[in-house]
């Protein structure tokens, strides 16, 4: 009889130890919490042509001829870890390329939605296929965006106003300076 006394009280014992933790015992309902799910991307929709005004430039590297921008309004933070945003690319003779495009920090990837036209309409991209970001001395501004500003350290910035902070101060305060990002 003692001997199951001294169980009952130990038994009790972690029970309220656990719950002092805000632990609870392990029941058959957390095991679905635990199972991985697979990504799955949310819905696109594509945004209004960019306006001029809404033009945010960005710095890619010495060896960049071109200016680059990212439409401060199209900026966006999604709940599947996305940040996606219109990209416009001008170079020094006066052509323009504007994109819709995500990128994901997590996997260091990116994928184009759609290309712009001139009278401000989309056309969707064909492929629907997620790219690693190369990180090369030319053509780096996707490199520059995920390390510079939307990926600081490797993650995702919380919101759009982080990521508009970001470009309005020509780099995240949490970038690497190292240069540990042109290990893609």
């Amino acid at each position: 009889m003692r001997r199951n006394s001294r169980l009952n009280r130990g038994f009790l014992f972690l029970v309220v130890f656990l719950g002092a933790f805000g632990l609870q015992p392990a029941t058959a309902d957390s095991d679905e919490d635990d199972e991985v799910r697979p990504w799955q991307e949310v819905a696109v929709e594509l945004p209004a042509a960019p306006l001029q005004e809404n033009l945010l430039p960005f710095y890619v590297s010495a060896a960049a001829s071109n200016e680059f921008y990212v439409d401060g309004a199209s900026l966006s933070v999604g709940a599947d870890g996305v940040v996606r945003y219109v990209l416009v690319v001008q170079t020094p003779g006066g052509a323009r390329n504007v994109t819709y495009e995500g990128l994901r920090c997590e996997t260091k990837e990116r994928r184009l939605y759609a290309s712009g036209r001139p009278d401000g309409t989309w056309a969707r991209s064909r492929n629907e296929e997620w790219r690693r970001i190369q990180n090369m001395a030319t053509n780096r501004h996707h490199a520059a965006l995920a390390f510079d500003y939307f990926c600081p350290s490797g993650a995702i910035v919380r919101d759009v106003a982080e990521a508009r902070d970001a470009l309005r101060r020509g780099g995240h305060p949490n970038r690497r300076k190292s240069g540990l990002d042109r290990d893609l």
